[in-house]
């Protein structure tokens, strides 16, 4: 059951038995409506997480509105200048923190921080990116800051988007860096090939066999995906990539 959010002086929202939710709004009176939209979410995001991730997380979450483009792009990590700017006007929200040692288990200042667009966005899109962002608050204590992104951005749409499908985007290759950085249609397609690519693993494997692979392949171990792989999923890369596209092209 999620209880109600009060005066900002009230203790934070509850979700379950064990999670507390802390609203932090720097976005003025539009900041206040998407954070009364957010908690409105928050529980079945927060069920979404656990059925594929489990409950082992932190049970403390932060959500941060911001107000400027600016002001999302520093406190999303970002640097100041106009070109770190940029880079961040189509992303509706990051998680991030401030200390992450995967060996021990331990993060410390992590939020989840929605940049001022999100208030535009559709109650079904935002249940989308909150639950995307959720996981990634999920799993960073699991996630080695040298992760495949591919992998990471996949498996969070993954859980955030069950039962839908993604556009088939050629070529049908896993995304660069680059690739999920950029801007614009670029980065959109992007995150649509890491989840199909996830989506894949999960319809021939498993969901159970696709975190498996998040554990060892995104791990404080540094395990390579082309060693993943065929240690996870007994198959090798290139040949479940040919999967991959047969079963998506």
């Amino acid at each position: 059951m999620l209880a109600v959010p009060g005066p900002a002086a009230d203790p934070p929202l509850t979700v379950g038995d064990h999670r507390s939710v802390v609203l932090d709004n720097r976005g003025g009176q539009a900041g206040a409506q998407l954070l009364a939209r957010i908690a409105a979410d928050i529980g079945p995001a927060v069920d979404a997480v656990e059925s594929f991730w489990g409950t082992d997380w932190s049970h403390r979450i932060e959500i941060t509105a911001t107000g400027s483009v600016q002001q999302f792009a520093a406190l999303a990590g970002a640097g100041r200048g106009a070109g770190d700017v940029a880079q961040w006007v189509d992303v509706a929200a990051v998680a991030v923190a401030d200390r992450v040692d995967p060996e021990r288990r331990r993060v410390s200042g992590q939020r989840v921080v929605f940049a001022p667009g999100a208030t535009a966005m559709s109650d079904t899109a935002l249940r989308i990116v909150l639950t995307h962002e959720l996981f990634h608050y999920a799993a960073r204590a699991d996630t080695a800051a040298e992760a495949p992104r591919w992998l990471t951005e996949g498996v969070a749409d993954f859980v955030a988007r069950p039962g839908q499908e993604p556009p088939t985007t050629a070529p049908l290759t896993l995304p660069s860096d680059q690739d999920l950085d950029a801007p614009g249609p670029r980065r959109a397609e992007a995150y649509d090939r890491a989840w199909g690519f996830a989506r894949y693993v999960a319809a021939r494997f498993g969901a159970d066999k696709l975190r498996e692979l998040y554990l060892s392949a995104c791990g404080p171990a540094d395990v390579a995906p082309a060693v993943a792989v065929p240690l996870v999923l007994g198959v090798g890369l290139p040949d479940l990539l040919t999967g991959w596209q047969q079963w998506q092209g």
